[in-house]
């Protein structure tokens, strides 16, 4: 996104930020999910890269793409409809439905008005969130993951990693947890990391010796991970030209930073496809539910898809916790830190870590990107 007769061919030479944009665009802030009845159909690209990284026929891609699009819209109604009595939602991938929880048997009629399939639980998704909180309070040892409130199982779900599970500290931290509410335990093959890189070539920026991606445009600058760079830090983009500063950073805790960025950079609304799709326009941060299809893009591993598994999980980083996280079933690998997760034309998130990689597969966590927008009073630059 230099503004020079030099740039390298190609929308990949118009990148420093994984973002880049067309001449016609409107701000949307972090609770805008605007209406775009005449926007194209999914490219060929997409639907490829969901056909090899989810096992979807090409009309399978489409109608999922369609149904959680719905469920989205479904989602917001429905949380409104339940109130109190909200348990938390998921996606059903199979059916196409959008199943939300409730506490009250009063409640169904108007939840299942909003178009959602309904089901009564004991606990409502406020209660599990104390009862995650309560264990965010404990101190983790390194042999435990993670931990998420699992609407489905209406209880709050351990992440122990498997070769530690007998472990004096591991079990004695279920132990705590399992005093705290409805826990259940299960089992990980691997510590969750961070994904910030050393420096190599590329198309990212880089800060220090530090290589990462970026997240997503915002009005005067762009958000990416939080453990790639402190405030005040120098950033760098793709040629090593100067780019700005980190502006804010939060992490452990968090995981979320913003860089803005100076004269001969500019910023625009999309996020890139790395030659396996089209690059893909932003259209707003609409929040997608768990189950929904979500696609990556990073400079090391450049585009992958696969699904919404949990959300506000807490990851137990060796550099400490951090907290309300997503985890998808996404790959990633170092250097991808910090860049872009979306659901169609929706910003969702920043990549913090996982395990595994992109060979032999993994997970991996983002932060989600509405809170970014609203810590920092950002806009983001949608299409």
């Amino acid at each position: 996104m230099r503004r020079t007769t030099a740039m390298r061919t190609g929308l990949s030479a118009l990148l420093l930020l994984g973002t880049w944009a067309t001449a016609s665009t409107v701000p949307a802030s972090a609770s805008d999910s605007p209406a775009h009845p005449t926007e194209a159909p999914a490219s060929a690209q997409l639907l490829s890269a969901m056909q090899h990284d989810l096992g979807l026929t090409k009309s399978q891609a489409e109608a999922r793409l369609a149904a959680e699009k719905t469920a989205t819209a479904v989602e917001r109604k429905a949380r409104r409809a339940a109130g109190s009595s909200y348990g938390g939602s998921w996606f059903d991938a199979e059916s196409g439905e959008l199943t939300v929880a409730v506490t009250r048997g009063a409640d169904t009629v108007a939840v299942r008005a909003t178009g959602a399939t309904v089901r009564l639980v004991r606990h409502s998704a406020r209660q599990l969130d104390a009862v995650r909180a309560r264990i965010d309070a404990l101190s983790a040892p390194a042999g435990v993951s993670s931990w998420h409130v699992d609407a489905k199982a209406n209880k709050v779900v351990v992440n122990v990693v498997t070769a530690h599970r007998g472990d004096n500290d591991v079990r004695s931290f279920l132990a705590s947890a399992r005093r705290a509410g409805p826990v259940t335990v299960k089992e990980t093959s691997a510590a969750p990391r961070t994904f910030a890189a050393g420096t190599v070539g590329g198309d990212p920026y880089y800060t220090g010796n530090v290589r990462c991606s970026i997240g997503f445009s915002v009005y005067g600058g762009f958000v990416t991970a939080g453990h790639c760079g402190q405030p005040s830090a120098a950033v760098y983009g793709w040629d090593h030209s100067y780019v700005g500063n980190f502006q804010g950073s939060s992490f452990p805790d968090n995981d979320y930073a913003w860089v803005n960025v100076g004269s001969g950079w500019w910023t625009v609304p999309v996020v890139l496809g790395w030659g396996t799709v089209s690059d893909q326009l932003v259209r707003g941060s609409a929040e997608a539910p768990v189950g929904a299809s979500i696609c990556r893009s990073g400079s090391t591993s450049h585009w992958h898809c696969g699904t919404v598994l949990a959300k506000n999980e807490t990851v137990n980083y060796s550099q400490g916790a951090v907290h309300q996280m997503t985890k998808t079933s996404v790959c990633a690998e170092p250097g991808d830190s910090g860049g872009s997760f979306i659901s169609g034309d929706q910003a969702q998130g920043v990549t913090s870590g996982g395990w595994g990689n992109c060979s032999s597969g993994g997970e991996t966590w983002y932060q989600p990107v509405n809170e970014i927008l609203n810590r920092y009073g950002l806009t983001l630059h949608t299409a």
